[in-house]
């Protein structure tokens, strides 16, 4: 495949040490960083536009950026159960997790995902989960609030992971159902009253933050704009 050569070739042409470094202190790791930033390769994927066939070789080098940018190009529906199942197994760094979120949240696996992942013990398969439901707490405006209260129990039960990359994505969760409407606003803030009656430090961070957050005087105002 031509292209796929060409865009690997591009992706190594633009390898910077220096911002691999700097990747690392934000915990940004990898089997082959490269040390492309997201809007580089936002600009390579507007370019190259959507395309199945090469995400999957992109995916398969194992180059850490070429895996973002698979997620980039990718077509949602073309995507399989075997295919996320495969992908997710690769997962190994937080900013993986998180951009590809935004193409796992278009698929028709989305909920699915999200309840299989969520008690899977792999950290970053786990925080998989949690960054979805965040994922589409903010952009999947489509969802009934009823619908949330599946997620609760699983934000519940991992709130106390002392992972950071889950604990993170747990609060994140629970913070961006919280933001979508006053009603979804009060059911999650007393989620976060149970999380913290839990004991490990953990938990009552994740509750904190959101408390903090959630019934802030700004987010309560934007909330009822939006009555």
């Amino acid at each position: 495949m031509a292209q796929y050569t060409e865009v690997i070739q591009q992706l190594k042409s633009q390898a910077n040490a220096d911002n691999v470094a700097g990747m690392a202190r934000y915990a940004i790791k990898g089997n082959e960083l490269l040390g492309i930033s997201i809007y580089t390769l936002r600009i390579m994927a507007k370019s190259i536009g959507h395309d199945h066939a090469l995400a999957l070789k992109l995916w398969d080098s194992g180059i850490h950026e070429a895996r973002i940018l698979a997620g980039l190009i990718e077509e949602p529906d073309k995507v399989t159960d075997t295919q996320l199942e495969r992908w997710v197994s690769d997962f190994d760094s937080w900013d993986i997790v998180d951009q590809l979120s935004a193409l796992i949240a278009q698929t028709p696996f989305v909920i699915q995902k999200i309840h299989e992942w969520a008690v899977r013990d792999e950290e970053f398969v786990k925080r998989a989960a949690f960054s979805l439901i965040a994922e589409i707490s903010f952009y999947h405006t489509h969802m009934p609030d009823a619908d949330y209260e599946q997620f609760f129990p699983f934000i519940v039960n991992a709130a106390t992971d002392e992972r950071n990359f889950v604990k993170k994505a747990v609060n994140w969760a629970l913070r961006n159902i919280g933001k979508r409407n006053l009603a979804l606003n009060k059911r999650a803030l007393e989620v976060a009253h149970q999380i913290k009656q839990l004991e490990p430090k953990t938990a009552q961070w994740i509750a904190s933050d959101a408390i903090r957050e959630l019934s802030s005087e700004a987010i309560q105002q934007r909330l009822a704009k939006r009555k």
